[in-house]
């Protein structure tokens, strides 16, 4: 696999652009926020988004692709559509943040759409990397904690947080897949860290909130003064 380029120095003014990737229900989202709590207890204020539904058009398009009574979509309209998404976002939220300075917090970006389009869904990456080479697109993470857990575990996990948080309809399309498809993704995601392994950082998602937490602040902490033991 082709190793990806690394993100341009114009765009970022002193910024760090910090993405969190994994299959569904690994605990992303939780670790984010336990990250995002961490930064402010030690005074930074990290810009926080997500991809899709970073944007207004964003959102929009988040409900378009993750309802679980979307309309069947062709792989490439799904590749596009969720490029579109990330052209919006680079625009809108993350270059202009990066050029002020700020700390990125992303939660998924580019690793995304390779791991579940070009894996899972099989188009392959050599299409979106080709898609991806221009700019605003061409922009990398400084850093991706990719969390990794069984495709079981991490799936039951997932629909029973749409379960109760009452988002099987508004969000479930992907929980409705079948178990090769989320392995394919699983499996993408780690060939894919281990392509870049200066960028990437693999994270085991099955032990203890506070421990996924730990490692995740020492993986970062050579980027970011505020994760750095006292």
């Amino acid at each position: 696999m082709t190793r990806m380029p690394g993100a341009r120095d114009g765009d970022r003014a002193g910024g760090r652009f910090i993405t969190l990737e994994g299959i569904e229900g690994c605990g992303k989202s939780t670790q984010l926020e336990r990250l995002v709590s961490r930064l402010r207890t030690a005074g930074a204020e990290p810009l926080v988004t997500r991809e899709p539904g970073g944007t207004e058009l964003g959102r929009r398009l988040r409900a378009l692709l993750l309802a679980r009574d979307a309309p069947a979509m062709d792989p490439l309209s799904e590749l596009l559509l969720y490029a579109t998404d990330r052209t919006q976002h680079l625009q809108e939220v993350v270059l202009p943040a990066l050029r002020q300075g700020r700390l990125v917090l992303c939660d998924r970006f580019l690793d995304a759409t390779l791991a579940y389009q070009g894996y899972g869904r099989q188009l392959g990456v050599e299409p979106i990397l080709r898609l991806h080479r221009d700019p605003p697109l061409d922009l990398r993470p400084d850093r991706t904690i990719l969390l990794d857990l069984q495709v079981e575990v991490a799936l039951g996990r997932a629909r029973a947080r749409n379960r109760e948080l009452g988002l099987e309809d508004a969000e479930g399309r992907y929980e409705d897949e079948q178990l090769d498809f989320h392995a394919r993704v699983r499996s993408g995601y780690l060939e894919l860290a281990a392509a870049d392994p200066d960028r990437f950082r693999v994270i085991p998602a099955a032990g203890e909130i506070e421990e996924v937490e730990r490692r995740i602040a020492e993986a970062l902490a050579d980027l970011i003064p505020a994760l750095e033991p006292q």
